[in-house]
């Protein structure tokens, strides 16, 4: 086997129907969709469509550097695929309430004037120190200060104080950075 013999057809050359691989690759990315919207959201800076981008794309990409598909358009196809459907389904995101509706979470109120909302609290399977670490991340020390929390559709808390104040997330509480 000689080591700079390269066989560019099986490099390039699809063995698979393209269509056929759009048709694959958009039924994964909608059915994770779907499934993911149906689970509940954590805490984090992804929404759940920049985390399932992420995840496909990885998979995708890795199988087609690999040779699992016999061929890098396969490959490029199927990365293309996942895109395509991010980029339509942000759009229609964009100019459609309902599809926004559809798509991204609404705000989950976890405080509303000083008081935990426990049961939204546990429909996201959160804890009451979850939600004072988030507040004190904050600069909030009191529950009492807060009119309303939210767990935004990203997985980010958001707050305003009694004084009306929203309070902004800060990375550093000690304020330093």
């Amino acid at each position: 086997m000689p080591v700079f013999q390269v066989d560019w057809q099986a490099v390039f050359v699809p063995t698979v129907a393209l269509l056929e691989l759009f048709v694959r690759g958009s039924a994964m990315y909608l059915g994770i969709l779907v499934f993911m919207r149906v689970l509940p959201r954590q805490r984090g800076a992804l929404s759940t469509a920049d985390l399932l981008v992420l995840i496909i794309v990885a998979d995708v990409a890795q199988n087609g550097m690999s040779a699992q598909y016999t061929s890098l358009t396969e490959g490029f196809v199927l990365v293309g695929t996942i895109f395509f459907w991010d980029y339509l389904l942000d759009k229609l995101a964009f100019h459609s309430p309902v599809f926004r509706k559809v798509l991204n979470d609404p705000p989950i109120s976890l405080v509303k004037d000083g008081q935990l909302q426990r049961r939204n609290m546990r429909k996201e399977m959160l804890t009451k120190e979850d939600v004072i670490e988030q507040l004190r991340e904050q600069g909030v020390d009191d529950i009492r200060q807060v009119r309303q929390c939210c767990l935004e559709s990203d997985g980010n808390f958001s707050v305003i104080r009694m004084d009306g104040k929203e309070v902004t997330h800060r990375k550093d509480p000690a304020g330093v950075i």
